[in-house]
């Protein structure tokens, strides 16, 4: 969950109360987005791209989480909006379930528990002031806020 290696850190220190809560919150939107606009994945997706455009000239440690949790969002989308429009196309063509579709939606609930429990730890961490970086969003991260 925690990738430790990186470019760029940030001092908890000179954190400041206002972008903890923003950073912490980052990862939140997702969270509502996903209890609200279940089952259709593009909520997810919006809550954090608007959460993101908010924040995007924002302090560093905000704009660095606020584009992790996009990234994060981003990569998960994909797999939710395959699973979702399968499910679509058995339920309309009354279609059997194979056991194609249900090793996918198992490796789904497994992806959506790991990211919902990643982001609820983010959050209370990146609250804290500390700076949590995921594995493989994070070096993505480092690269697109490079200066």
């Amino acid at each position: 969950m925690e990738h430790i290696e990186g470019s760029i850190d940030f001092n908890p220190r000179e954190i400041t109360e206002d972008e903890r809560e923003y950073a912490s919150n980052s990862y939140l939107m997702s969270l509502f987005a996903l209890f609200i606009g279940l089952p259709l994945p593009i909520f997810n997706l919006l809550a954090t791209v608007i959460f993101y455009l908010g924040k995007r000239k924002s302090t560093s440690f905000v704009r660095w989480h606020c584009t992790q949790a996009l990234i994060s969002q981003f990569a998960i989308f994909f797999f939710n909006t395959a699973a979702f429009w399968w499910t679509i196309a058995i339920i309309l063509h009354k279609k059997e379930v194979s056991d194609s579709y249900i090793s996918y939606i198992i490796l789904i609930f497994i992806l959506n528990g790991i990211e919902i429990i990643s982001t609820i730890y983010t959050s209370i961490q990146t609250r804290k002031g500390i700076h949590v970086r995921w594995f493989l969003f994070s070096d993505i991260t480092d690269n697109l806020l490079k200066k």
